[in-house]
């Protein structure tokens, strides 16, 4: 792991804690902090004993108030004669949470603007504090959509929403995102970041950590498929692998049993022979 100037990295038990801070600055968007989001992603995706991460943000204002504009429109070119190292923060940071074996909670506990709320379009649950704001400010910038975001947010919530909320760029209360399907529980402030970790250790202490990671895939890969023609030949051979791992067993055992499971199978070493498909 790197060493984290703009973010802290906290694990207990099966949960990895990633809080964007830059307090000071509204945890405004730099480069350097996504692509220490991104070390501490992969530092989870690798260790076997972390089920689930957190994304938060330090301070009760905001969670990422959009991109640090202390440098003017010149925040918005690529950095290549500064540092050529962060050009690909942005590319790099989202193909590591999309691909990432370990689901995700962002836990917004305040304004969410630009790509402080792109941000959080690839993790698994977005859940946020009635504190919360939320917007898609490019139009009023003059750039467009980052982040993927012109694919994930419509995937979320339909494309007629995600260009009412773009085209406009307004800013829209936790209300209105828990309504329009960005978030799917609203929570009081003290409450956000205790909620979220239930709903980690309800994943930690119930699910196989194997079958976590391939459903996240297929779900985020085939759910916007336009038949299901196209995914279930696949989805019967995956099936089919994980089937004759040691998992079923303890999983069909724990239920009969009715205790929690103790799921044998590690994300690190059991992944299913097709594993990954999309790359065949």
């Amino acid at each position: 792991m790197m060493a984290y100037d703009h973010i802290l990295h906290a694990v207990d038990g099966p949960i990895a804690t990633i809080t964007l801070n830059r307090p000071e600055r509204m945890n405004a968007y730099i480069r350097p902090m996504i692509l220490e989001v991104r070390d501490a992603f992969l530092a989870a995706d690798a260790d076997d004993d972390i089920r689930v991460i957190i994304v938060t943000a330090a301070g009760d204002r905001a969670f990422c108030a959009g991109a640090d504009m202390s440098a003017g429109g010149d925040n918005f070119k690529n950095p290549l004669s500064s540092d050529p190292s962060l050009l690909n923060a942005e590319r790099l940071y989202l193909d590591t949470v999309y691909n990432c074996r370990k689901p995700s909670i962002a836990a917004v506990n305040g304004a969410a603007v630009g790509i402080g709320a792109t941000i959080i379009l690839p993790m698994d649950f977005r859940i946020c504090s009635e504190n919360a704001r939320f917007g898609f400010a490019f139009a009023r910038r003059g750039v467009s959509p980052e982040l993927a975001s012109a694919w994930f947010l419509p995937q979320l919530v339909g494309v007629s929403q995600a260009l009412q909320w773009c085209l406009t760029g307004r800013l829209f209360g936790a209300i209105e995102a828990l309504a329009g399907g960005l978030v799917s529980e609203v929570t009081k402030q003290d409450e956000l970041l205790p909620h979220a970790r239930r709903l980690a250790m309800e994943i930690a202490e119930w699910t196989s950590p194997v079958s976590v990671a391939v459903t996240r895939q297929m779900m985020w890969r085939f759910g916007g498929l336009a038949s299901y023609q196209d995914m279930k030949e696949l989805d019967q051979r995956i099936f089919t692998e994980l089937s004759a791992g040691a998992d079923v067993a303890e999983g069909v055992n724990a239920f009969l049993e009715k205790r929690p499971p103790r799921f044998p199978g590690r994300v690190s070493r059991d992944m299913p022979p097709s594993y990954p498909w999309w790359k065949d």
